[in-house]
């Protein structure tokens, strides 16, 4: 934890952290508490500023820069201390101890004046416990900019339940498209420093993510309690004191796909990423219990239960739940709170919105989300996934001996606290470190934890097997609670000598804790793949670097989720991911394993159906979903309401090769269970048939056996005689024909189609994903192309480009990629995708249903007038079309205004047609007309039409300015269900 202020009664101001570093030889040194400011010394009321980001973030800063941060927060502008209240000196944090005995009596020195200064402060503090550990928090989203913050629903997500949230695009999906489970990239992790992002949080999902109304959410408290009673968010924000601390979430499966590379687990491939650690607030469970009149334990209050919002297939139709024992819910040691902040802002829908459950020291699994109910019972939670996860069975124990024998249940197996664990997450996998550097030592870098409030004492690398050990610095942001408890991880550092790579083919790291419990040499597999606590280790290899120089590489045992990669992987042979039979080359070796379909035909099954992939992509609904997997077809329908993940799990690859994300998912026994669905084996296609089918659709309107491309043909009727160049489940690749830069940051795109007597296939409203490999990783983004299906062998791309800068340090990834092709170059394209289609004449169809609009008021943001533009070229280039149009279109400058020549002229020749422009900075001429200032009220009742039956808004934008935008419309008479998103 950082330092925070709170002001508190006469003007007091008290620090909450002491910034803490141990040194590689094992001595503490801490910086005492800032003494008490007179009132008249403190600015604005609150003391000193915030603690600068860098401290509050960054686990990268080194010890010195840490030190120079907070001596200048303190009161310094150049790092050295300041006489009078509130100084440090800078000496005194950066003071390390060596062997000798001279430097242990300084240390000792400094940590005892420290501690009679610590004492002063704590007895002050006494007088209001309750707030010990309440204050100001710098919180990361804070400095960040909204395209960091803002991301828009995640192509993957779309069709399926949770197609409604956003999530940050580099998220590793660990179990295909839904359920949604994730862990960040653990660079980008540890690079956002002490304090994680909510967006970069790890998420674990059983299911969908429950819609939730803030003013409508209900927890109801019930069982042995003296008065039953259901809560508000209101009441929780102001019947009870309020919490907020910094904790670290950890999955119990975190590292489980180490284990799963030694025996497949029933879980799925969690990496080192599956920890965060964020800022939480809420109230105290024990205050509301207490409210509520929680019984003795003599009158059965013996556990306490807590259930979710979600309804899951593989429960039984049940919600998500788990309990914890009474003491552990009256301890208010523990800080269990009722949750309804991460990083001072509103819990995000994935993390439990709007109220959670958050259990300091516990493993995540007992933190239930979407929390609705809250039982005092004489017995502990008899709900599906409290037995049937999170648990720790004996290793000769597999999943038919565990649910035969009942392991599941017995209570010696649960998992509650976090257990001791590290990792090296710098140098990353597969970074490598050129011999140029050898004369400089290399930062190894990493993270370390442990549960039940249990500081984190020790972290030591070792480059020879264990046999020798390097201790490492510790930077610990976090001071204890009042009750002695750490609830935070500790990032670490050792500086390595390049020489001593050398001379090592393996770097491994085990961390200690106050109980001294440590990591074991070698992981202990458990059928749950649970609690992998084993030394990290950390492969270096010599190799080319890619100057062609020689260097050292490094190798993480495994890559998250269905990546390949990682030692372990390669020491299992399954570095590849397992093909089609039919994909294979015949004269390439390959392992039978690889090959072999986990259902492929038995001897009791000497006829096997061949079945075309013509005939499986007909099989696409809910009355009747085909998938393939290594070759085999399975007819999946039976199953769909059965499925854990719920029927979008499955229908979402209805149709289609699932090999991949089945494989991300499944288990072993899972395959097995999957033979009952077989009904044949994939029909072996020609390479003439595949390219074919795959790439270029059949323009022949007789249509014969190519049933795959009637829905796209059904979809575009005004082009039927043109093939269609877009594919709505496959990338199709396209070339860049014309490049026109328009402006400094804007330019115009024009991609080639299969042949000149192709038409795109888009839908007026709709728009494509555009895929790239940049910087190494699959990026893909939206964008509607501003050229129609009137626009015969090309397409148009309008492309604004966004720069890297200090607000914005990776820049647009897609936007510069674009920007930066050649003529000749290609991009891949999906499509098309979207809710919204207008088929002219006033006539909508938004989500399947149809709309009949006179009016319409449309609202663009920037890039997003785009998908405007199409609808409004279409109505004014049908003659036929009289449907009247008011745009007001929102940029930050002049210059960044895309489109506006062919805008102003329409406007000019089409008297149903009025665009009204506002800029919110930069300098206009002198003839500029248009408003200077952000959209209001006053300037929507103008220019656009007021709310009636026949009148719909249609708006695109950034999230924030469609979010205002639509209470604005509500205002002037629309109705929320005429008012739509692109």
């Amino acid at each position: 934890m950082g330092v925070s202020l709170e002001q508190n009664g006469g003007g007091r101001v008290r620090s909450f952290g002491r910034l803490e570093k141990i040194s590689a030889d094992g001595f503490q040194q801490k910086s005492p508490r800032p003494l008490v400011q007179s009132p008249n010394k403190l600015a604005n009321g609150f003391g000193k500023p915030p603690l600068p980001k860098m401290m509050m973030m960054s686990s990268h800063s080194s010890s010195e820069d840490l030190a120079n941060s907070y001596a200048h927060y303190m009161g310094s502008s150049d790092g050295e201390s300041s006489e009078g209240e509130g100084s440090i000196k800078k000496q005194e944090v950066l003071e390390t101890s060596s062997i000798s005995n001279g430097a242990v009596s300084t240390t000792r020195e400094v940590e005892q004046r420290n501690s009679n200064d610590a004492e002063q402060v704590d007895s002050e503090d006494d007088e209001d416990e309750d707030q010990e550990e309440e204050g100001y928090w710098v919180y990361p989203e804070d400095k960040m900019t909204s395209e960091e913050i803002n991301f828009g629903v995640d192509p993957r997500d779309v069709g399926t339940s949770d197609d409604w949230i956003e999530r940050h695009p580099s998220l590793v999906r660990l179990t295909g498209r839904h359920p949604f489970n994730c862990e960040a990239p653990l660079s980008q992790l540890m690079k956002a420093g002490f304090i994680t992002p909510a967006s970069l949080h790890y998420v674990r999902n059983h299911g969908y993510v429950p819609h939730a109304t803030w003013d409508e959410w209900r927890i109801e408290i019930s069982g042995r309690v003296k008065w039953p009673t259901k809560l508000s968010m209101s009441d929780l924000l102001t019947k009870f004191p309020q919490r907020e601390f910094p904790c670290t979430l950890v999955c119990a499966g975190n590292r489980r796909k180490e284990q799963n590379m030694t025996s497949q687990t029933i879980g799925f491939n969690w990496g080192a990423a599956a920890v965060s650690n964020s800022v939480w607030k809420g109230v105290r469970l024990c205050e509301v219990l207490r409210y509520c009149g929680v019984m003795s334990k003599k009158k059965g209050a013996l556990h306490v239960c807590f259930e979710g919002a979600e309804t899951l297939p593989a429960a039984g139709g049940s919600k998500y739940g788990t309990s914890v024992t009474i003491e552990k819910a009256m301890d208010e040691a523990q800080d269990i709170i009722l949750t309804y902040e991460q990083n001072g802002r509103h819990l995000l829908p994935d993390h439990g919105y709007p109220v959670r459950i958050i259990i300091p020291g516990y493993v995540g699994g007992r933190m239930v989300k979407w929390l609705t109910s809250i039982t005092v019972s004489s017995q502990e939670s008899q709900n599906h996934y409290h037995f049937n996860d999170n648990r720790v069975l004996p290793s000769h124990v597999d999943a038919e001996k565990a649910k035969a024998e009942g392991w599941f249940y017995r209570p010696d197996y649960i998992i509650n606290e976090m257990n001791i664990n590290s990792a090296i997450t710098t140098p990353a996998h597969n970074e490598i470190l050129p011999f140029d550097s050898i004369q400089k030592p290399y930062a190894v870098k990493g993270y370390a934890y442990s549960g039940g409030g249990r500081k984190v004492t020790r972290v030591e690398v070792s480059l020879d097997g264990g046999e020798t050990w390097q201790m490492c610095n510790i930077t610990r942001l976090e001071k204890p609670t009042k009750h002695g408890k750490y609830w935070c991880w500790v990032h670490w550092d050792l500086d390595v000598e390049v020489t001593d790579f050398l001379q090592s083919k393996e770097m491994v790291v085990r961390a200690w804790d106050e109980a001294l419990n440590t990591q074991a040499e070698h992981l202990t597999w458990n059928v749950m793949g649970m609690m992998n606590n084993c030394w990290f280790r950390v492969k270096i290899q010599a190799c080319r670097t890619p100057g062609g120089g020689i260097g050292l590489n490094f190798e993480h045992p495994t890559c998250p989720g269905n990546q390949p990669g990682g030692w372990m992987v390669k020491q299992k042979g399954t570095d590849q991911k397992p093909q089609p039979a039919a994909a294979l080359e015949p004269a390439i070796p390959v392992k039978k394993s690889l090959v072999k379909s986990s259902s492929t035909p038995s001897f009791r099954h000497p006829v096997v159906r061949q079945i075309s992939m013509f005939e499986v992509r007909r099989h696409t609904h809910s009355e009747s979903a085909w998938i393939v997997v290594h070759g085999s077809v399975y007819d999946c329908t039976a199953f769909l309401h059965e499925h854990p993940g719920g029927v979008d799990s499955i229908l979402i690859t209805a149709g289609t090769d699932a090999t991949e994300e089945f494989d991300a998912i499944h288990s072993d026994k899972a395959k097995t269970m999957l033979e009952k669905y077989k009904i044949g084996e994939l029909m072996h296609e020609s390479e003439h048939d595949i390219h074919s089918a795959g790439s270029t659709p059949d323009s022949s309107l007789r249509g014969g056996n190519n049933f795959k491309f009637l829905t796209t043909i059904s979809e575009i009727p005004q082009s039927t005689t043109h093939p269609v160049a877009l594919n709505p489940k496959e990338r199709i690749p396209f070339q860049l024909i014309e490049k026109e830069k328009l402006s400094s940051n804007i330019c115009k795109l024009r991609f080639a189609l299969q042949s000149k007597d192709h038409i795109l296939g888009l839908p007026v409203g709709k728009h494509v994903l555009i895929a790239a490999n940049v910087n190494g990783r699959l990026v893909m983004r939206a964008y509607t192309p501003i050229s129609c299906d009137k626009d015969v062998g090309y397409f148009d791309l309008l492309v604004k480009i966004y720069f890297k800068n200090e607000n914005y340090p990776s820049g647009g990834l897609m936007s510069q990629y674009l920007g930066s092709l050649t003529v000749g170059e290609s991009i891949m394209v999906k499509g098309p995708l979207g809710h919204i289609q207008y088929k002219g004449k006033g006539q909508f169809e938004v989500h399947g249903h149809v709309k009949h609009a006179r009016k319409l008021a449309m609202i663009a943001g920037g890039t997003g007038i785009t998908p405007v533009y199409q609808v409004i070229r279409a109505i004014l280039e049908d003659p036929n079309d009289h449907t009247d149009v008011s745009l007001i279109y929102c940029n930050r400058s002049e210059s960044d205004i895309m489109l506006k020549e062919q805008l102003d002229e329409w406007q000019e020749k089409h008297s149903n047609f009025r665009v009204w422009y506002t800029i919110t900075s930069g300098n206009v001429r002198e003839s500029w007309k248009y408003s200077t200032c952000r959209m209001n009220e006053q300037m929507m009742r103008e220019h656009l039409p007021p709310g009636s039956p026949d009148t719909y808004a249609f708006l695109c934008g950034p999230p924030a300015m469609e979010s205002s935008s639509l209470e604005t419309l509500e205002h002037l008479g629309f109705d929320k269900k005429s008012c739509f998103s692109f």
